[in-house]
Protein backbone atom coordinates (compact mmCIF):
# COMPACT_ATOMS: atom_id res chain seq x y z
CA UNK A 1 0.00 0.00 0.00
CA UNK A 2 1.48 3.50 -1.21
CA UNK A 3 1.63 5.74 1.45
CA UNK A 4 -0.35 9.12 2.06
CA UNK A 5 1.13 12.37 2.15
CA UNK A 6 -0.46 15.34 3.56
CA UNK A 7 -0.19 19.11 2.92
CA UNK A 8 0.25 21.61 5.28
CA UNK A 9 -0.25 24.97 3.75
CA UNK A 10 0.39 27.34 6.56
CA UNK A 11 -1.00 31.26 6.29
CA UNK A 12 -2.56 32.81 9.25
CA UNK A 13 -1.71 29.94 11.69
CA UNK A 14 1.50 29.87 12.46
CA UNK A 15 1.32 27.66 16.01
CA UNK A 16 1.77 23.99 16.31
CA UNK A 17 -0.98 24.24 19.34
CA UNK A 18 -4.28 24.36 18.91
CA UNK A 19 -3.90 23.74 14.99
CA UNK A 20 -6.76 21.24 13.61
CA UNK A 21 -4.92 21.19 10.18
CA UNK A 22 -1.47 19.78 11.43
CA UNK A 23 -2.82 17.27 14.38
CA UNK A 24 -5.87 15.99 11.41
CA UNK A 25 -2.84 15.90 8.88
CA UNK A 26 -0.58 13.89 11.16
CA UNK A 27 -3.55 11.57 11.90
CA UNK A 28 -4.78 10.69 8.55
CA UNK A 29 -1.57 10.91 6.71
CA UNK A 30 2.05 8.87 6.74
CA UNK A 31 3.92 11.77 6.17
CA UNK A 32 3.08 15.69 6.54
CA UNK A 33 4.70 18.17 4.32
CA UNK A 34 4.07 21.90 5.99
CA UNK A 35 4.68 24.97 3.59
CA UNK A 36 4.47 28.49 4.04
CA UNK A 37 4.69 30.92 1.03
CA UNK A 38 5.72 33.90 0.75
CA UNK A 39 3.27 35.72 -1.96
CA UNK A 40 4.62 38.28 -3.68
CA UNK A 41 1.09 40.07 -4.04
CA UNK A 42 1.16 41.30 -0.09
CA UNK A 43 4.93 42.79 -0.81
CA UNK A 44 3.85 44.98 -4.19
CA UNK A 45 3.35 48.77 -3.86
CA UNK A 46 0.14 50.15 -3.88
CA UNK A 47 -1.05 52.60 -6.18
CA UNK A 48 -0.41 54.94 -3.63
CA UNK A 49 3.49 54.32 -3.74
CA UNK A 50 3.46 52.21 -0.51
CA UNK A 51 4.30 49.01 0.12
CA UNK A 52 1.07 46.92 1.20
CA UNK A 53 3.09 45.26 4.01
CA UNK A 54 5.60 47.83 5.31
CA UNK A 55 9.05 46.67 7.15
CA UNK A 56 7.47 46.46 10.76
CA UNK A 57 4.68 43.83 9.94
CA UNK A 58 7.12 41.90 7.67
CA UNK A 59 9.84 41.61 10.38
CA UNK A 60 7.04 40.34 12.79
CA UNK A 61 5.73 37.82 10.38
CA UNK A 62 9.70 36.51 9.42
CA UNK A 63 10.23 35.69 13.00
CA UNK A 64 7.01 34.01 13.25
CA UNK A 65 7.65 31.51 10.34
CA UNK A 66 11.20 30.67 11.50
CA UNK A 67 10.03 29.98 15.09
CA UNK A 68 7.23 27.72 13.42
CA UNK A 69 10.00 26.05 11.23
CA UNK A 70 11.78 26.03 14.51
CA UNK A 71 8.76 24.42 16.40
CA UNK A 72 7.78 21.52 13.55
CA UNK A 73 11.50 20.77 13.83
CA UNK A 74 11.25 19.76 17.11
CA UNK A 75 8.71 17.29 16.90
CA UNK A 76 10.97 16.08 13.78
CA UNK A 77 9.09 18.31 10.71
CA UNK A 78 10.21 20.55 8.45
CA UNK A 79 8.55 23.91 7.12
CA UNK A 80 9.41 24.16 3.37
CA UNK A 81 9.62 28.00 2.91
CA UNK A 82 8.89 29.33 -0.93
CA UNK A 83 8.27 32.89 -1.99
CA UNK A 84 5.53 32.90 -5.27
CA UNK A 85 2.72 32.57 -5.91
CA UNK A 86 0.89 29.92 -3.88
CA UNK A 87 -1.28 28.79 -7.16
CA UNK A 88 1.81 28.21 -8.70
CA UNK A 89 4.04 27.01 -5.54
CA UNK A 90 1.46 23.98 -3.74
CA UNK A 91 0.69 22.47 -7.25
CA UNK A 92 4.28 22.06 -7.78
CA UNK A 93 5.65 21.14 -4.42
CA UNK A 94 2.13 18.29 -4.69
CA UNK A 95 3.56 16.59 -7.67
CA UNK A 96 7.13 16.67 -6.64
CA UNK A 97 6.61 14.86 -3.30
CA UNK A 98 3.27 12.99 -4.52
CA UNK A 99 0.90 14.37 -2.34
CA UNK A 100 -2.35 13.30 -1.54
CA UNK A 101 -4.42 16.09 -0.37
CA UNK A 102 -3.90 19.86 0.95
CA UNK A 103 -5.19 21.02 3.81
CA UNK A 104 -5.84 25.25 5.10
CA UNK A 105 -7.63 26.69 7.30
CA UNK A 106 -10.42 28.95 5.41
CA UNK A 107 -10.42 32.70 5.20
CA UNK A 108 -13.20 35.26 5.00
CA UNK A 109 -11.59 38.36 3.44
CA UNK A 110 -11.77 38.69 -0.39
CA UNK A 111 -7.79 39.34 -1.16
CA UNK A 112 -7.36 36.20 0.79
CA UNK A 113 -10.13 34.14 -0.32
CA UNK A 114 -9.42 34.87 -4.12
CA UNK A 115 -5.82 33.56 -3.11
CA UNK A 116 -7.96 29.93 -2.29
CA UNK A 117 -9.94 30.05 -4.88
CA UNK A 118 -6.88 30.33 -7.69
CA UNK A 119 -5.02 27.58 -5.22
CA UNK A 120 -8.37 25.54 -5.17
CA UNK A 121 -8.37 25.39 -9.24
CA UNK A 122 -4.81 24.79 -9.77
CA UNK A 123 -4.99 21.57 -7.33
CA UNK A 124 -8.04 20.15 -8.67
CA UNK A 125 -6.12 20.32 -12.35
CA UNK A 126 -3.76 17.53 -10.63
CA UNK A 127 -6.83 15.80 -9.33
CA UNK A 128 -5.87 16.60 -5.44
CA UNK A 129 -8.56 17.96 -3.44
CA UNK A 130 -8.01 21.38 -0.85
CA UNK A 131 -9.57 20.49 2.12
CA UNK A 132 -11.01 23.65 4.27
CA UNK A 133 -11.06 23.77 7.91
CA UNK A 134 -12.46 26.93 10.56
CA UNK A 135 -9.55 27.34 13.20
CA UNK A 136 -9.39 31.46 13.21
CA UNK A 137 -12.47 32.08 15.77
CA UNK A 138 -13.18 31.79 19.36
CA UNK A 139 -16.72 30.42 18.54
CA UNK A 140 -16.93 27.88 15.74
CA UNK A 141 -19.40 28.94 13.53
CA UNK A 142 -21.46 25.89 13.83
CA UNK A 143 -21.69 26.35 17.04
CA UNK A 144 -23.15 29.73 16.37
CA UNK A 145 -26.92 30.46 17.67
CA UNK A 146 -27.55 31.27 14.16
CA UNK A 147 -26.63 30.90 10.13
CA UNK A 148 -24.01 33.20 8.86
CA UNK A 149 -26.54 34.94 6.49
CA UNK A 150 -28.83 35.65 9.59
CA UNK A 151 -25.96 36.95 11.76
CA UNK A 152 -27.15 40.27 13.87
CA UNK A 153 -25.64 43.41 12.45
CA UNK A 154 -25.44 45.04 15.45
CA UNK A 155 -22.16 43.72 18.06
CA UNK A 156 -24.59 44.15 20.77
CA UNK A 157 -26.93 41.70 19.96
CA UNK A 158 -24.42 39.47 18.79
CA UNK A 159 -22.54 39.55 21.95
CA UNK A 160 -25.58 38.91 23.84
CA UNK A 161 -26.74 35.71 21.91
CA UNK A 162 -23.77 34.41 21.54
CA UNK A 163 -22.46 34.48 25.02
CA UNK A 164 -26.30 33.44 25.81
CA UNK A 165 -26.54 29.97 23.36
CA UNK A 166 -22.88 28.77 22.41
CA UNK A 167 -19.80 27.52 24.07
CA UNK A 168 -16.23 27.85 23.13
CA UNK A 169 -14.82 24.63 22.32
CA UNK A 170 -11.84 23.00 24.14
CA UNK A 171 -8.68 23.33 22.45
CA UNK A 172 -7.04 20.60 20.05
CA UNK A 173 -4.31 18.58 20.84
CA UNK A 174 -0.54 19.22 19.99
CA UNK A 175 0.82 16.22 17.81
CA UNK A 176 3.50 14.41 19.12
CA UNK A 177 5.61 13.76 16.29
CA UNK A 178 5.60 14.72 12.87
CA UNK A 179 6.90 12.23 9.77
CA UNK A 180 7.89 14.39 6.87
CA UNK A 181 9.17 12.84 3.49
CA UNK A 182 12.47 13.24 2.92
CA UNK A 183 12.94 16.69 1.42
CA UNK A 184 15.93 17.79 -0.86
CA UNK A 185 15.19 21.58 -0.30
CA UNK A 186 13.29 23.25 2.69
CA UNK A 187 14.34 26.70 1.24
CA UNK A 188 15.50 29.59 3.07
CA UNK A 189 13.81 32.21 4.89
CA UNK A 190 13.48 35.44 3.00
CA UNK A 191 15.22 38.84 4.00
CA UNK A 192 13.51 42.11 4.12
CA UNK A 193 15.31 43.30 1.46
CA UNK A 194 14.27 40.16 -0.90
CA UNK A 195 10.85 41.29 0.33
CA UNK A 196 11.66 44.55 -1.29
CA UNK A 197 11.89 46.36 2.04
CA UNK A 198 14.35 47.74 4.15
CA UNK A 199 15.08 46.99 7.92
CA UNK A 200 13.55 48.88 10.64
CA UNK A 201 15.38 50.45 13.28
CA UNK A 202 13.62 49.86 16.74
CA UNK A 203 12.57 53.42 18.57
CA UNK A 204 13.68 53.95 22.08
CA UNK A 205 10.51 54.76 23.30
CA UNK A 206 9.42 51.82 22.58
CA UNK A 207 7.64 50.38 25.69
CA UNK A 208 7.72 46.74 24.25
CA UNK A 209 9.26 44.60 21.93
CA UNK A 210 7.39 42.49 19.89
CA UNK A 211 8.90 39.56 18.65
CA UNK A 212 7.41 37.10 16.05
CA UNK A 213 6.16 33.24 16.56
CA UNK A 214 4.71 31.16 19.28
CA UNK A 215 7.12 31.09 21.27
CA UNK A 216 7.18 34.64 22.33
CA UNK A 217 2.90 34.79 22.10
CA UNK A 218 3.09 32.06 24.58
CA UNK A 219 5.57 33.93 27.01
CA UNK A 220 3.46 37.19 26.33
CA UNK A 221 0.44 35.19 27.42
CA UNK A 222 1.76 33.99 30.33
CA UNK A 223 3.42 37.31 31.32
CA UNK A 224 0.04 39.56 31.07
CA UNK A 225 -1.58 37.13 33.75
CA UNK A 226 1.66 36.96 35.90
CA UNK A 227 2.32 40.95 35.90
CA UNK A 228 -0.89 42.76 34.50
CA UNK A 229 -3.67 41.14 35.29
CA UNK A 230 -6.60 43.42 34.75
CA UNK A 231 -6.71 45.14 37.99
CA UNK A 232 -9.01 48.67 38.34
CA UNK A 233 -7.69 51.22 35.55
CA UNK A 234 -5.27 53.67 36.83
CA UNK A 235 -5.00 57.17 35.34
CA UNK A 236 -2.45 58.60 33.90
CA UNK A 237 -1.57 61.91 33.39
CA UNK A 238 -4.54 64.85 32.60
CA UNK A 239 -7.01 61.81 34.10
CA UNK A 240 -5.72 59.84 30.67
CA UNK A 241 -6.78 55.89 31.44
CA UNK A 242 -3.02 53.92 30.99
CA UNK A 243 -2.55 51.14 28.69
CA UNK A 244 -3.47 47.90 30.20
CA UNK A 245 -4.48 45.98 27.05
CA UNK A 246 -3.00 42.56 26.52
CA UNK A 247 -1.38 43.47 23.52
CA UNK A 248 -1.63 39.71 22.36
CA UNK A 249 -3.17 41.01 18.82
CA UNK A 250 0.31 40.36 16.87
CA UNK A 251 0.42 37.76 17.32
CA UNK A 252 -3.18 36.36 17.11
CA UNK A 253 -3.69 38.33 13.95
CA UNK A 254 -0.71 35.38 12.40
CA UNK A 255 -2.28 32.95 14.39
CA UNK A 256 0.98 32.22 16.48
CA UNK A 257 -1.22 31.76 19.30
CA UNK A 258 -5.51 30.97 18.80
CA UNK A 259 -8.59 32.53 20.16
CA UNK A 260 -9.63 29.59 22.12
CA UNK A 261 -6.03 29.16 23.95
CA UNK A 262 -6.49 33.00 25.19
CA UNK A 263 -10.04 32.28 26.17
CA UNK A 264 -9.56 29.28 28.13
CA UNK A 265 -6.08 30.97 29.83
CA UNK A 266 -9.01 33.31 31.10
CA UNK A 267 -10.72 30.84 32.39
CA UNK A 268 -8.19 29.36 34.27
CA UNK A 269 -6.70 32.50 36.12
CA UNK A 270 -10.27 33.55 37.15
CA UNK A 271 -11.00 30.08 38.83
CA UNK A 272 -7.66 29.58 39.57
CA UNK A 273 -7.30 33.39 41.46
CA UNK A 274 -11.21 33.03 42.16
CA UNK A 275 -11.33 36.50 40.45
CA UNK A 276 -13.78 37.85 37.94
CA UNK A 277 -11.77 40.43 36.08
CA UNK A 278 -10.47 39.86 32.91
CA UNK A 279 -13.81 40.88 30.86
CA UNK A 280 -12.19 43.10 28.57
CA UNK A 281 -10.05 40.69 27.26
CA UNK A 282 -12.96 38.89 26.19
CA UNK A 283 -14.91 41.91 25.06
CA UNK A 284 -11.90 42.11 22.41
CA UNK A 285 -11.79 38.77 21.62
CA UNK A 286 -15.22 38.50 20.41
CA UNK A 287 -15.05 41.95 18.53
CA UNK A 288 -12.20 39.78 16.10
CA UNK A 289 -14.96 37.30 16.10
CA UNK A 290 -17.58 39.35 15.22
CA UNK A 291 -15.83 41.68 12.40
CA UNK A 292 -14.74 38.05 10.57
CA UNK A 293 -18.48 36.91 10.63
CA UNK A 294 -19.38 39.77 9.28
CA UNK A 295 -16.86 39.76 6.85
CA UNK A 296 -17.78 36.31 5.74
CA UNK A 297 -21.62 37.44 5.54
CA UNK A 298 -21.52 40.28 3.91
CA UNK A 299 -18.40 40.24 1.86
CA UNK A 300 -16.78 42.68 -0.75
CA UNK A 301 -19.87 44.88 0.65
CA UNK A 302 -16.97 46.11 3.07
CA UNK A 303 -15.03 47.60 0.11
CA UNK A 304 -17.68 48.49 -2.83
CA UNK A 305 -19.54 51.54 -0.62
CA UNK A 306 -20.28 54.18 -2.78
CA UNK A 307 -17.50 56.31 -1.41
CA UNK A 308 -15.23 54.40 -3.13
CA UNK A 309 -15.96 56.22 -6.33
CA UNK A 310 -15.17 59.45 -5.12
CA UNK A 311 -12.00 61.49 -5.94
CA UNK A 312 -9.75 62.84 -3.35
CA UNK A 313 -9.43 66.25 -4.06
CA UNK A 314 -5.72 67.61 -3.43
CA UNK A 315 -7.19 69.34 0.05
CA UNK A 316 -7.86 66.60 1.38
CA UNK A 317 -5.18 64.54 0.11
CA UNK A 318 -3.30 67.30 2.05
CA UNK A 319 -5.18 66.62 4.88
CA UNK A 320 -4.20 63.22 4.90
CA UNK A 321 -0.56 63.64 4.31
CA UNK A 322 -0.40 65.59 7.53
CA UNK A 323 -2.44 62.92 9.86
CA UNK A 324 -0.51 59.82 8.48
CA UNK A 325 2.89 61.74 9.13
CA UNK A 326 1.48 63.16 12.86
CA UNK A 327 1.34 66.79 12.05
CA UNK A 328 -2.51 67.80 12.26
CA UNK A 329 -1.98 70.01 15.24
CA UNK A 330 -3.57 67.96 18.16
CA UNK A 331 -1.47 66.76 20.34
CA UNK A 332 -2.76 62.66 21.18
CA UNK A 333 -3.90 62.35 17.26
CA UNK A 334 0.00 63.36 16.09
CA UNK A 335 1.50 61.00 19.57
CA UNK A 336 -0.81 58.00 18.29
CA UNK A 337 0.31 58.43 14.48
CA UNK A 338 3.75 59.06 15.65
CA UNK A 339 3.69 55.60 18.04
CA UNK A 340 2.25 53.96 14.85
CA UNK A 341 4.64 54.73 12.57
CA UNK A 342 7.85 54.36 14.89
CA UNK A 343 5.95 51.04 16.33
CA UNK A 344 3.52 49.73 14.59
CA UNK A 345 1.92 49.49 16.99
CA UNK A 346 -1.30 51.68 18.98
CA UNK A 347 -4.22 50.59 21.83
CA UNK A 348 -7.39 50.01 20.87
CA UNK A 349 -8.51 53.21 22.33
CA UNK A 350 -6.12 55.43 20.32
CA UNK A 351 -6.87 53.63 16.82
CA UNK A 352 -10.83 54.65 17.47
CA UNK A 353 -9.88 58.45 18.01
CA UNK A 354 -7.13 58.72 15.26
CA UNK A 355 -9.57 56.54 12.83
CA UNK A 356 -12.45 59.14 14.09
CA UNK A 357 -10.59 62.70 13.97
CA UNK A 358 -9.77 61.34 10.07
CA UNK A 359 -13.15 60.39 9.15
CA UNK A 360 -15.14 62.59 11.25
CA UNK A 361 -12.78 65.82 11.70
CA UNK A 362 -11.38 65.90 8.50
CA UNK A 363 -13.77 64.09 6.19
CA UNK A 364 -10.97 62.43 4.52
CA UNK A 365 -11.96 58.73 2.68
CA UNK A 366 -11.89 55.95 5.54
CA UNK A 367 -10.41 53.48 3.29
CA UNK A 368 -7.46 56.08 2.90
CA UNK A 369 -6.55 55.16 6.98
CA UNK A 370 -7.85 51.79 6.08
CA UNK A 371 -5.06 50.93 4.05
CA UNK A 372 -2.26 52.93 5.79
CA UNK A 373 -3.46 51.19 8.78
CA UNK A 374 -2.79 48.08 6.65
CA UNK A 375 0.61 48.63 6.16
CA UNK A 376 2.22 49.76 9.21
CA UNK A 377 0.16 47.32 11.84
CA UNK A 378 2.16 44.47 12.79
CA UNK A 379 -1.09 43.33 13.98
CA UNK A 380 -2.95 43.75 10.83
CA UNK A 381 -5.58 41.52 10.48
CA UNK A 382 -7.87 42.14 6.98
CA UNK A 383 -11.73 41.70 9.11
CA UNK A 384 -10.32 43.50 12.16
CA UNK A 385 -8.72 45.98 10.50
CA UNK A 386 -11.29 47.13 7.46
CA UNK A 387 -14.41 46.20 9.41
CA UNK A 388 -13.03 48.48 12.21
CA UNK A 389 -12.71 51.70 10.06
CA UNK A 390 -16.03 50.90 8.07
CA UNK A 391 -17.33 50.61 11.91
CA UNK A 392 -15.90 53.95 12.53
CA UNK A 393 -17.34 55.43 9.50
CA UNK A 394 -20.79 54.63 10.15
CA UNK A 395 -21.19 52.07 7.67
CA UNK A 396 -24.19 49.87 8.55
CA UNK A 397 -24.35 48.76 11.80
CA UNK A 398 -25.86 50.22 14.62
CA UNK A 399 -24.67 53.38 16.01
CA UNK A 400 -25.78 52.22 19.97
CA UNK A 401 -22.58 49.89 19.32
CA UNK A 402 -20.75 52.79 19.94
CA UNK A 403 -21.06 52.39 23.57
CA UNK A 404 -18.42 49.45 23.61
CA UNK A 405 -16.26 52.31 22.11
CA UNK A 406 -15.27 55.50 23.81
CA UNK A 407 -14.83 57.13 20.52
CA UNK A 408 -16.59 60.76 21.93
CA UNK A 409 -14.15 62.58 23.48
CA UNK A 410 -12.79 66.04 22.37
CA UNK A 411 -9.46 66.88 21.62
CA UNK A 412 -9.73 68.89 24.95
CA UNK A 413 -9.67 66.20 27.19
CA UNK A 414 -6.86 63.63 25.68
CA UNK A 415 -3.69 63.14 27.25
CA UNK A 416 -1.27 66.01 26.12
CA UNK A 417 1.99 64.61 27.06
CA UNK A 418 3.69 62.01 25.62
CA UNK A 419 7.32 60.77 24.27
CA UNK A 420 5.63 60.34 20.90
CA UNK A 421 4.44 64.20 20.72
CA UNK A 422 7.44 65.52 19.95
CA UNK A 423 8.43 65.43 15.75
CA UNK A 424 9.42 62.12 15.11
CA UNK A 425 12.94 62.14 13.38
CA UNK A 426 12.71 59.42 10.51
CA UNK A 427 16.71 58.92 10.89
CA UNK A 428 16.00 57.62 14.73
CA UNK A 429 13.66 55.23 13.20
CA UNK A 430 14.57 54.45 9.72
CA UNK A 431 12.06 53.90 6.83
CA UNK A 432 9.77 51.73 7.27
CA UNK A 433 -8.07 45.81 16.30
CA UNK A 434 -5.81 45.56 18.93
CA UNK A 435 -5.71 43.68 21.96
Amino acid sequence: MSERTILVWFRNDLRIHDNEILLEATRKADKVLPVYCFDPYYFKTTINNAPKTGALRARFLLESVADLRKNLKALGGELIIRIGNPAEVLPELAAQYAVNEVYHHREVAYEETDISEQVETALWNLRLNLKHFIGHTLYHKEDLPFPIKDIPDSFAVFKKKVERDSNVRPCIGTPEQIIAPEITDAGELPTLQQLGLTEPVDDPRAKIKFTGGETAGLARLEEYFTNNSQVAPTKGRNGATVDRSSKLSPWLALGCISMRQVYWAVVKHEQSNNVNNTGMLELELLWRDYFRFMFKKHGKQYFTTDEQAAETSAEKEALFDKWKSGNTGIPFIDASIHKLNATGYISNFSRQMVAGYLVRDLEVDWKKGAAYFEEKLIDYSPASNWGNWAFVAGLGHDPRDNKYFNITKTAAELETQSEFISTWAPETVGHAVSV
